[in-house]
């Protein structure tokens, strides 16, 4: 049973990361853990995160917004030790369920039409606060749903960009996390396992991201952001 239920959870999360470019570790993480160690769940996560983002690269290349992508791995190079010193001191529920609260706050903020113009310098911050988050629970993604989700990128390019960065991103992370918490026994082998249903979930993906436009992309965005701080707050 808890096989099966690993399976649909990480062909539900691929899903939606595929379509999106969010998803997999917001969704995947906490589930998770209700399965494996804590550490083993992160490790999971980070690596079949990197094969989603792989999988994808080469149809992502082409429609990536560079200047954003290399300040965006710039900063996660710089956040992500950060983050595993807060994964070393803090307590992870309470930093998931802070993270929850910015999420709302955020999504209240985009209905009331507030939004958070691009710049140089924030393009960094997002990257170093992504980076810290990925190191520390695994989940790059809430800081670039909230600098994007208010933005007017192009679907195809904001895609693209993000799956890119989690590539290197989460290749980093788990290159720390294993530094400092070395792999269960088991975990790389329950990886292994959680392949195909993977690749699956980011087949359904690909297919759903070519059929909706980009209101509806937006929609399904600002959805996610209040669906995961919500979740993040109330598990």
């Amino acid at each position: 049973m808890e096989f099966l239920a690993a399976n649909l959870i990480v062909f539900l999360a691929a899903a939606i990361q595929a379509c999106t470019g969010f998803g997999f570790s917001v969704l995947a993480t906490p589930l998770l853990l209700l399965i494996f160690a804590p550490a083993a769940a992160i490790q999971i996560n980070l690596a079949l995160s990197i094969l989603i983002s792989a999988v994808l690269l080469p149809k992502l290349w082409a429609d990536l917004d560079r200047v954003l992508l290399r300040r965006l791995i710039l900063g996660s190079l710089a956040g992500a030790p950060l983050g595993i010193a807060i994964h070393a001191v803090a307590d992870a529920t309470h930093l998931r369920k802070a993270i929850g609260v910015l999420l709302i706050l955020f999504t209240v903020a985009l209905v009331r039409n507030i939004r958070l113009a691009r710049s140089r310098r924030r393009d960094y911050l997002t990257g170093g606060c992504a980076g810290a988050l990925s190191s520390s629970l695994g989940m790059p993604g809430p800081p670039l749903m909230i600098y994007f989700a208010g933005g007017s990128m192009d679907p195809a390019l904001l895609r693209s960009t993000t799956l890119v960065c989690f590539l290197i991103v989460y290749s980093v992370s788990l290159m720390l996390q294993l530094g400092i918490s070395p792999a269960p026994r088991d975990s790389l082998g329950s990886a292994l396992e959680l392949v195909p249903a993977t690749l699956a979930g980011v087949f359904l993906g690909q297919m759903a991201f070519r059929h909706i436009g980009t209101r509806t992309f937006v929609r399904a965005l600002r959805i996610l952001l209040a669906v995961t701080g919500a979740y993040l707050v109330l598990s």
